[in-house]
């Protein structure tokens, strides 16, 4: 689609006429002409002309036509291209996912079927990453050492993929939950995002790492990183349980640790018994961490002002060279006759 940025610029197109008819026309010179009582008489005869009344009116409608394309310039035309969306600057945001043993025992339920916890933190993870959008997301996998899986990245797609392709036990058995707050808060302390953010997930106590968890919550805090965290693991198994095993699969789970890690940071903590529960928790967590918003949309603009530009210079330059050379002939033609003249002579 072609649009006039300046359309108001239309606006100078009668102003040569409007010049014509306010300003008083200027004085003909007649010094040095020769009045010729019998003029009519020569020029039915053929011998002279009377003027040149439609190269006048050729050369007032080639001015007229060079004015319009001048104030066409000016209005700026310009090509407008279908849509763009902008990418919408979001939340600098890490997922810590604990994939120690206790992960893989199957006292959830998806979609009714018997899972392992984090089979099911895969289902819901998935879902809440698609969501973020403008968001840069990063994972962190850990157990008893903690790894970053995916830096901070606008690819969600690339996230998702490496949070399916998660197994326990990649990183140990262990849980450190210190270890892998402290390589998060790492990992978002040189953004440059006020807001950042993030979101821990277990099912045990801090049984491995260096680093004491409430210490690296601490940390944290000072680095502006505000961390939910969520527990997971059923009052019951979603089968029947073998002999020996405990009644309370979440005996282990240290809710008090991951109470005042959220506290301390400014975040809050979930606790997670199902799939649903866990699904209801990624849904509070977009609203306390809303994303970006609708992305914004530009229009590519194309200049094209040059075009009815170039083509007024070319038809003055045109115009010009029409008026110039008809004088110069006839120069040339007088020169010739006089020296026929004096050849004669």
């Amino acid at each position: 689609m072609i649009t006039l940025q300046w359309p108001l610029m239309l606006a100078l197109l009668p102003l040569p006429l409007l010049v014509r008819l306010v300003l008083p026309r200027a004085p003909e010179r007649r010094a040095g002409a020769l009045r010729l009582p019998f003029f009519a008489e020569l020029v039915q005869a053929g011998l002279v002309t009377a003027g040149r009344p439609r190269w006048r009116r050729l050369r007032l409608a080639a001015l007229a036509f060079i004015w319009t394309l001048l104030v066409i310039a000016a209005a700026r035309p310009v090509y407008v291209g279908t849509p763009v969306a902008l990418p919408v600057e979001g939340r600098e945001m890490m997922l810590a996912v604990d994939l120690s043993a206790s992960m893989a025992q199957q006292d959830l339920a998806r979609s009714g079927v018997p899972a392992s916890r984090l089979q099911v933190v895969k289902g819901v993870a998935d879902d809440f990453i698609s969501r973020r959008t403008g968001d840069r997301i990063g994972l962190i996998l850990f157990s008893t050492r903690a790894y970053v899986q995916a830096p901070l990245t606008l690819d969600r797609n690339v996230v998702r993929q490496l949070l399916a392709e998660a197994s326990i036990g990649m990183t140990g058995r262990n849980t450190s939950i210190g270890d892998a707050i402290g390589l998060a808060v790492k990992t978002l302390r040189d953004r440059p995002g006020k807001d950042r953010v993030l979101v821990l997930l277990t099912d045990g106590a801090n049984t491995s790492g260096v680093l004491d968890p409430i210490e690296a919550a601490a940390i944290a805090a000072k680095e502006n990183v505000r961390i939910h965290t969520i527990g997971v693991g059923a009052d019951g198994y979603a089968i029947d349980i073998q002999p020996g095993m405990p009644m309370n699969p979440s005996a282990d789970l240290d809710e008090d640790a991951l109470k005042k890690i959220a506290g301390l940071t400014g975040g809050q903590y979930f606790r997670a018994r199902d799939d649903k529960g866990l699904a209801r928790i990624y849904a509070d967590i977009d609203r306390l961490e809303p994303v970006a918003g609708d992305p914004q949309y530009l229009r590519p603009t194309v200049a094209l002002f040059f075009w009815p530009l170039g083509a007024a210079l070319l038809a003055s330059f045109l115009v010009c060279a029409l008026l110039v050379m008809p004088s110069s002939l006839r120069r040339g033609a007088g020169g010739a006759k006089r020296a026929r003249a004096e050849g004669s002579a």
